[in-house]
């Protein structure tokens, strides 16, 4: 399985070699603002760099938070960590051109959606 992925204007493209292991939504504010909410989770080994490293910007943590999370320094699009030296990292799922194979499993920081996602349902997932 590979999964293909980009960027909005294709500066940066990339593949996933095989599944991610998990997929999760973030509702805390920061993920929501760059537009990274929902991610998947991949291993160093899956992830193949093909075009853009040069194009990618990073906007580091503040305290509260644990990831540098990364974009197009071109279009702006929200990559999640494609740099991270981790061995584990997040991908931001709208990135991805084909199906992951998994589905969202997780989420997190509920109790920092805005009002309107009231009317949104969100299944709590064990």
């Amino acid at each position: 399985m590979e999964i293909k992925g980009s960027c909005v204007c294709g500066a940066v493209q990339f593949t996933i070699v095989g599944r991610p292991s998990a997929m999760g939504t973030c509702h805390c504010s920061r993920c929501r603002k760059l537009g990274t909410s929902t991610i998947v989770f991949i291993k160093r080994d899956q992830f193949r760099l093909l075009r853009g490293e040069n194009e990618i910007r990073t906007l580091a943590p503040t305290e509260r938070y644990a990831y540098t999370r990364s974009f197009c320094g071109q279009c702006g699009t929200s990559l999640g960590e494609p740099l991270s030296p981790e061995g584990s990292f997040p991908i931001n799922a709208q990135c991805l051109d084909d199906d992951p194979g998994v589905r969202n499993e997780m989420h997190e920081f509920l109790d920092d959606s805005p009002p309107w996602a009231a009317s949104v349902h969100f299944e709590k997932v064990k």
